[in-house]
């Protein structure tokens, strides 16, 4: 397994289906003048929806379906705004055959080529 880079949009649709599933509804992430008062240009997305990319990155991008998240941690360097434009990176950072494991490292950057957030996946291959 290799590694992987992807591009997602943080649209409103992806905004939309992340708070509805979540049931999150904080006012930062949902009152533009709330945002703003805390220094923020806008709305601030949720960060997990970074987590729901790697889910993607790792369900659907990897050479094999055969895999599974056994763990996986995130830091959110930089704030996500509706419609930024994301560059994911993923990459292996150590092989595990004795136990089937696969750890990789992550990064996203957003258009203005700034690290929004990074972490790490461990996956297990069945």
């Amino acid at each position: 397994m290799g590694g992987v880079k992807r591009s997602f949009i943080v649209s409103l649709a992806v905004y939309t289906a992340f708070q509805q599933c979540s049931g999150d509804y904080n006012p930062l992430h949902t009152d533009e003048e709330f945002a703003r008062g805390k220094g923020f240009p806008e709305r601030v997305m949720y960060g997990n929806i970074l987590n729901a990319f790697v889910s993607m990155l790792i369900g659907e991008c990897l050479p094999t379906k055969n895999v599974i998240i056994h763990s996986q941690d995130i830091q959110y360097k930089k704030s996500v705004y509706l419609n930024d434009v994301l560059w994911a990176e993923l990459s292996v950072e150590g092989v595990h055959e004795s136990v089937n494991t696969v750890e990789f490292k992550f990064v996203f950057k957003n258009q203005h080529e700034k690290v929004v957030s990074k972490g790490h996946v461990q996956i297990g291959v069945i």
